[in-house]
């Protein structure tokens, strides 16, 4: 399902897209890419548009919540997201509905195949997406979903850039110089509205508004150790654009961020010995 929150012709409002994010859960885009939703709140030249990949069942439920069925929660997720969407003023929300295991399942290219004809008809110059080094499994395949849907696309259909954000592993471990940084300040009182109306999430255990806000302001205070702060709030992303290259080994080109870290590691150790 596509929806819209200011009525706009489905083309139009996926053609005046300039910033996109596909994340595997409801509530993932909002906590790893809020800074271009920022980027584009109020604008009438820049637009926020989302994908959601999957449908929501599996997520943990007490209080209220507690004996919800999988398809009760699905139902509440969907109304969550999109509300969501229309404090956010999103140019669209698409949601595919696709459980996990079919995300997770790596011969399956109809999802590549629906991602590729979304983003092609947004065509964003930005597209944002979940980090390669995260260590939720369905996070990590909706990531090679979205390279496959983005490989599939010729060089004039596919984005200028492409990142990999943090949600369940923060990048702070990425030397400094090949970080890509999200500025989260603008509209503090928006990423708290936007975090807060997941309250199937909240009340069913997980703080992940408090989580994701702490770890935003704990980014901008120790991303630089000899400088006063230059953000108050930021999110650390990793640069997949070479990934739309199908010649580019994927596992390959994120394990030397963990090598160029690991011998970063090294030679500060070294210079004290």
């Amino acid at each position: 399902m596509i929806y819209i929150p200011d009525g706009m012709k489905e083309e139009a409002a996926l053609s005046r897209t300039t910033h996109m994010a596909i994340s595997a859960h409801q509530d993932d885009v909002e906590f790893m890419a809020y800074a271009p939703v920022a980027a584009c709140f109020g604008k009438t030249d820049a637009w926020f548009g989302a994908v959601i990949v999957t449908d929501g069942a599996g997520s943990p439920r007490s209080g209220l919540y507690a004996n919800y069925t999988d398809e009760q929660m699905k139902a509440v997720r969907v109304v969550e997201q999109k509300k969501a969407a229309f404090v956010g003023e999103y140019s669209f929300l698409a949601m595919l509905s696709q459980p996990s295991r079919a995300v997770k399942d790596a011969g399956n290219e109809a999802i590549a195949a629906e991602l590729a004809d979304l983003i092609k008809r947004a065509h964003p110059k930005y597209l944002y997406t979940h980090n390669l080094a995260d260590k939720h499994e369905t996070h990590v395949a909706t990531a090679l979903k979205v390279i496959a849907a983005l490989r599939r696309l010729s060089p004039k259909d596919r984005p200028e850039k492409v990142y990999g954000c943090e949600v369940w592993r923060d990048l702070d471990w990425m030397n400094d110089e090949e970080k890509v940084y999200l500025d989260c300040g603008p509209h503090p009182n928006l990423m708290r509205a936007l975090s807060a109306v997941f309250d199937s999430q909240i009340a069913g255990g997980k703080r992940y508004d408090l989580a994701a806000e702490g770890r935003r302001l704990a980014n901008a205070t120790f991303s630089a150790s000899h400088a006063c702060d230059t953000y108050s709030a930021l999110n650390y992303a990793m640069d997949l654009t070479p990934l739309m290259d199908a010649d580019t080994d994927i596992g390959g080109y994120v394990a030397g961020y963990i090598d160029r870290f690991k011998a970063q590691v090294n030679k500060t150790i070294g210079k004290f010995l």
